[in-house]
């Protein structure tokens, strides 16, 4: 592999950004941004956007183009505030994405893989989806978000996604990292044990206007996943005239990582899957699926008056924190619970206590012994000659183990652990902070042992400056502040990095 892409799912426009969205981005930028660090900037891709289309976008109650232009920039808005650094940002508004979509449906449906039918069934509007009565929830509710359906009867166009049932079952089985984690596997495993349905991927123009025209039926616009999952090759490739994609991002060179909630998992990793294959395109490397944040015991929702807004809690915390604690407080395939209280705790316990406490005092005694000077690096042989402290062994075997543990915990399979690898290098920060506490370097000064108390501040500064550069992917400003405080010849000490706050 000597390229990477990674992607988000692109965001329904019927809502302002909330923390369901800020997770699945931040997570997709740390990643990033450890893979330009691994591969250089050039041979790194991050692709996020909005979805712009469909039955929500026309609801919303004005002209809906002026509607998605609004809420795209409060995403774009958020995503600057958030640090995000993605390379591309797509609506599927724009024309490079009509463009491929109109392109795919031909070839698709020249191919016999799209048909034209009459459909009466159960249909689910917040979800977009149609349901067959065996599969409703009690009281004929949608089975995924539990709320009333409605019958419809229309004449439709419908992809074969039975058709290649078998092919993908077969794929998911010779690839354990195609899905991530293994209990989300596991899942759509069991799905495909049961009837696959065709996907319907039109609408009659008379009922949704506001959409991709079929390229076949002037009558009819493309409707959501057959429009929405097109984005990931859109931004990145084309169709030549013959039908072959096209891409510098999408090949046999490139590892192709798609980051998504759990909720949107079967479209992933069941319908996108079959249209590329369909399209003779290879499917993505890995489609890793985040749990939920819930409040309590409930699961996050505008429907529920629990949403949390980003901008909120990086108004009130800063932007570090919230990113820190999100990326930390559970590991990336399971479910978390937030609140404030938590968010304190790490502010607390992890960044002020641990992090900002080593920083602060290392560097005051940079600044008491040395005149904020840092100790040469080639210490005098007589230092060298000192005993190995066992404490300081444990710090150097940390450090130099420190890169290949942390680049283990980005890999498909580890689930990309954001929260392990955190660990690692808290591990580090806490060595270090031992360190202090057992060799009590103000009795080394009282006791004018020069080179010991050298050799101590030298291995505290190179634990701060490892554990500086291992989170730059995480929090990058912190990591960038850290840097420029410990200098290289010379500290530039500044106020503690995180105040703790006091409970009330």
């Amino acid at each position: 592999m000597s390229k990477f892409y990674v992607t988000t799912p692109i965001y329904y426009v019927n809502d302002s950004p909330h923390i369901g969205h800020s997770y699945t981005t931040i997570a997709a930028d740390t990643l990033a941004r450890h893979m330009r660090s691994v591969l250089g900037d050039a041979n790194v891709r991050f692709l996020t956007g909005t979805d712009e289309h469909g039955q929500k976008a026309q609801a919303a109650g004005q002209a809906a183009q002026e509607f998605v232009d609004l809420v795209s920039v409060k995403f774009r808005n958020l995503w600057k505030k958030l640090g995000i650094s993605h390379d591309d940002f797509i609506r599927t508004s724009e024309e490079r994405h009509i463009r491929t979509v109109q392109r795919a449906l031909d070839i698709v449906y020249k191919k016999g893989d799209i048909y034209k039918d009459t459909y009466e069934g159960w249909y689910c509007t917040p979800c977009e989806t149609f349901w067959l009565v065996s599969q409703l929830a009690e009281g004929q509710l949608c089975p995924d978000c539990k709320r009333p359906v409605e019958k419809i009867s229309e004449t439709n166009y419908f992809f074969k996604l039975n058709k290649y049932k078998d092919w993908l079952i077969d794929h998911i089985k010779k690839n354990p990292d195609f899905i991530r984690p293994q209990i989300r596997r596991n899942e759509v495993l069991g799905f495909l044990r049961e009837e696959l349905n065709d996907l319907c991927i039109s609408r009659p123009k008379e009922r949704l206007s506001w959409g991709i025209p079929l390229p076949f039926s002037p009558d009819h616009v493309t409707y959501v996943w057959f429009d929405a999952l097109i984005n990931y090759i859109s931004a990145v490739g084309h169709f030549d005239d013959k039908g072959a994609y096209i891409s510098d991002w999408w090949g046999k060179d490139t590892n192709v990582v798609h980051l998504i909630g759990k909720d949107i998992l079967r479209h992933h990793a069941v319908y996108w899957p079959i249209m590329l294959h369909s399209l003779g395109i290879k499917p993505p490397d890995t489609i890793c699926a985040h749990g939920w944040w819930m409040i309590g015991a409930d699961k996050m929702s505008k429907s529920r008056g629990n949403v949390v807004a980003p901008l909120d809690m990086i108004d009130k915390y800063g932007l570090d924190v919230y990113r820190y604690f999100l990326l930390r407080e559970v590991p990336f395939g399971l479910d978390g619970n937030f609140s404030e209280e938590a968010v304190i705790r790490r502010l607390n316990s992890d960044l002020a206590n641990d992090l900002g406490n080593l920083v602060y005092r290392t560097l005051t005694m940079i600044e008491k012994y040395y005149d904020g000077n840092i100790p040469a690096k080639e210490l005098p042989v007589a230092s060298c000659q000192l005993p190995v402290n066992e404490q300081e062994k444990k710090i150097r075997n940390k450090i130099n183990s420190l890169p290949d543990e942390i680049a283990a915990k980005f890999t498909a399979g580890s689930d990309f652990n954001f929260s392990a690898a955190l660990e690692e290098v808290w591990k580090l920060i806490n060595l270090a902070n031992k360190y202090v506490e057992e060799t009590k370097p103000w009795n080394l000064s009282k006791e004018n042992k020069t080179k010991e108390l050298e050799r101590f501040i030298l291995v505290l500064v190179d634990a701060i400056r490892a554990a500086g550069h291992a989170l730059k992917p995480f929090v990058p400003g912190t990591a960038g502040e850290i840097l420029r405080q410990i200098g290289a010849d010379q500290i530039k000490k500044g106020k503690p990095l995180f105040p703790r706050i006091e409970c009330s």
